[in-house]
């Protein structure tokens, strides 16, 4: 039996599901990766193509010490596999699935595609502890609150073995595959290489992140986690959206250790993530909460202006500005700062979510669409489980409380500071006035800042 196994964003032979079913049942095997960028809903941004220019290198090399290749092709991929299945004379191509709401309409396409052919399509389910549909409230409909979803997955939560790394059988000489170069992924910019002084894209890189962070941190994650200007958090985002590492093997990692506590539910909103854009699709483009779709966002020039220097740094509020920086930099931001920056820029500055989405979706490395959409109508209240009107960061109380000695901003800040470009008490005066124009009953709790 001739089986095409498709990569998709399962970069790793250790728990990956269909690989396991594939390499069990082939008699041949090929492996093929196909970029095709446009079939997404968001094409990956600059941070997202460095990052997977190198996971497909580390697995093209992982691969080869097998005796195993990678086929690189370019998209539409309907096409690329049914040419390669009929070359091949392949009898099944097998992939792990994806919750996005175009792949989603793509994979339906294409297995009906395939099964015409005399192809089997078969899918498995690497990335997610759920899958979006099997989880409904009593009335058999999606949650749009974290809590009761979260509640109902735990008493549901088990932790199946983890799948070893196959033994594949070799490939077939001669097929025609795109050298990786061709993809034109990794600009070799002296940003992109600021990159690699703080990440090893690859599943060797996420295996390492996972034994860093399960030996020396997550113990005193509950306490560190919210501390930028300390390594409390793990790192895994970027891994987990590529799929160098799965879900389930962090919760077996966890509960190994006797750690089943506060981190695990970061993998619930992980999932939560997932389940929302999978049952409200229409939330990539408009707020889950109808309402918002009138909320006054500023336009024009000044507004511009406005959201080139928050992108830059240089708003002259001290913890953004770090944050953003850290950013350029790295290609990552501590979730805390996440928050507080997008808090800055929806509610202070007036500017729309989806503006701040496309920025942090072309700069982070673990830029998620499901993550990232969540995220941002949380802050902007707009989303499920939204952060109240009400609720604007204040970027001082927050140094206070979460960077106390200074040692992220002194890290990060570049010298000398541009003057603040907003009056934080009055931004926000404004920015309540704007949030009580689309309300019904504007309500008058909630008057302090956090």
């Amino acid at each position: 039996m001739h089986i095409i196994h498709w990569f998709r964003r399962d970069l790793r032979l250790t728990d990956n599901p269909a690989l396991h079913w594939a390499a069990l049942h082939a008699d041949q095997l090929s492996l093929v990766y196909i970029y095709a960028p446009d079939e997404e809903d968001w094409a990956p941004g600059a941070a997202s193509r460095w990052w997977l220019h190198h996971s497909l290198e580390r697995l093209q090399a992982r691969l080869a010490e097998q005796g195993q290749r990678l086929i690189l092709l370019r998209g539409p991929s309907e096409t690329c596999l049914l040419e390669l299945g009929r070359t091949l004379g392949a009898d099944a191509v097998s992939w792990n699935r994806l919750y996005e709401p175009a792949l989603i309409r793509r994979d339906t396409r294409l297995k009906q595609s395939l099964r015409e052919a005399g192809i089997t399509a078969h899918s498995e389910n690497a990335q997610l502890l759920f899958e979006p549909w099997t989880l409904q409230t009593g009335n058999d409909k999606p949650y749009r609150v974290f809590s009761p979803f979260w509640r109902k997955a735990l008493r549901q939560l088990q932790a199946r073995d983890i799948l070893p790394e196959p033994e594949l059988p070799h490939a077939q000489a001669g097929l025609a595959s795109l050298r990786l170069a061709e993809f034109q992924l990794d600009p070799q910019m002296p940003w992109s290489q600021r990159l690699s002084r703080h990440w090893e894209p690859g599943e060797a890189g996420a295996l390492t992140n996972l034994e860093r962070f399960s030996s020396e941190t997550i113990a005193n994650y509950p306490q560190s986690r919210e501390r930028p200007d300390q390594q409390g958090t793990s790192r895994l985002s970027p891994h987990l959206h590529w799929g160098e590492i799965g879900p389930c093997q962090v919760l077996a990692e966890c509960r190994e250790r006797g750690l089943d506590h506060r981190y695990i539910t970061e993998l619930g909103w992980r999932e939560f993530a997932h389940h929302l854009l999978y049952h409200f699709p229409q939330c990539l483009s408009h707020p889950l909460n109808a309402r918002y779709d009138r909320f006054p966002w500023r336009t024009g020039t000044e507004c511009e202006a406005d959201l080139a220097r928050w992108q830059q740094g240089a708003t002259g509020i001290d913890l953004v500005d770090a944050g953003m920086q850290e950013l350029w930099q790295t290609g990552w931001m501590h979730n805390r700062i996440r928050m507080l920056t997008a808090s800055l820029l929806t509610k202070n500055l007036g500017i729309h979510w989806q503006l701040g989405a496309r920025w942090f979706w072309d700069t982070l490395v673990d830029a998620d669409l499901a993550n990232n959409t969540l995220g941002w109508q949380w802050v902007a209240g707009c989303g499920a489980d939204a952060a109240p009107y009400f609720r604007i960061f204040n970027p001082a109380t927050q140094a206070l409380k979460f960077d106390p000695d200074g040692a992220y901003r002194a890290r990060w800040l570049k010298l000398p500071r541009p003057a603040a470009m907003l009056d934080l008490k009055e931004s926000r005066e404004r920015a309540l006035a704007r949030y009580a124009q689309i309300r019904q009953k504007p309500s008058a709790d909630g008057a302090g800042q956090e």
